[in-house]
């Protein structure tokens, strides 16, 4: 039976934090020279800036930037939409790669250091629909966006889902955005060390199973 009050628990306000300390320090000392190499290849492609920086629902509905390593032309949420389509025009060659290997997502372990970010957690969602939150789904609010949650390992392949450029918002909003608030929820209902270590598992593996897809069995290029 989920506890609704899971969120308020000793784990999520203060020894999930230390963990999140510890790990990502450990990784950013670990991960530094990868950061050079995808800098530099994004550089080389299509120019500064390295990294996308853009605003999402934060803990305790305080707004914050997420980080991301550019995976997209220059001012691309400008040209397109807010969801990623399939084959979407905006990914650049070396912006494929890395969303679908995932390394994009790699940065955000800084906003874990900082605080910012969990390394589990509900992901998070653009203003406009934290802005929506109503119920239970305020909730969400109440535990550190993440890296990786139920609805990150659901909607691993999200483009492939959404479909084509042109309704690709659409798609999201009714029948997408739906399901990962109902799995934020989830999350925050059931908080704990032990579905913080499933969910940790279950992404890794998900995420070389979609990279093998790419890059060996070269899926969806």
């Amino acid at each position: 039976m989920e506890d609704k009050k899971a969120y308020n628990s000793l784990y999520n306000k203060l020894i999930k934090r230390g963990i999140d300390i510890l790990i990502s320090g450990i990784a950013l000392l670990i991960l530094w020279p990868l950061y050079f190499v995808l800098g530099t290849a994004i550089v080389i492609e299509d120019g500064f800036p390295v990294f996308y920086r853009a605003p999402r629902g934060g803990y305790k509905n305080r707004p914050f930037k997420i980080c991301k390593f550019r995976s997209m032309v220059k001012n691309a949420d400008k040209i397109g939409g807010g969801t990623t389509a399939l084959h979407d025009s905006r990914i650049t060659k070396v912006g494929n790669f890395l969303r679908k290997t995932k390394l994009d997502e790699i940065p955000q372990l800084g906003q874990v250091f900082l605080g910012k970010m969990s390394l589990i957690g509900p992901r998070p969602e653009l203003l406009k629909y934290v802005e929506q939150y109503k119920g239970e789904e305020l909730d969400i609010l109440q535990v550190r966006p993440g890296i990786t949650d139920y609805s990150s390992i659901e909607f691993i392949n999200l483009d492939e889902i959404v479909g084509v450029e042109a309704n690709a918002d659409e798609v999201y909003e009714k029948y997408v955005l739906p399901q990962k608030n109902k799995l934020r929820v989830k999350y925050a209902h059931t908080v704990s060390l032990v579905v913080d270590v499933k969910l940790f598992v279950l992404t890794i593996w998900k995420v070389i199973e979609k990279a093998y897809g790419f890059i060996v069995k070269k899926e969806h290029r």
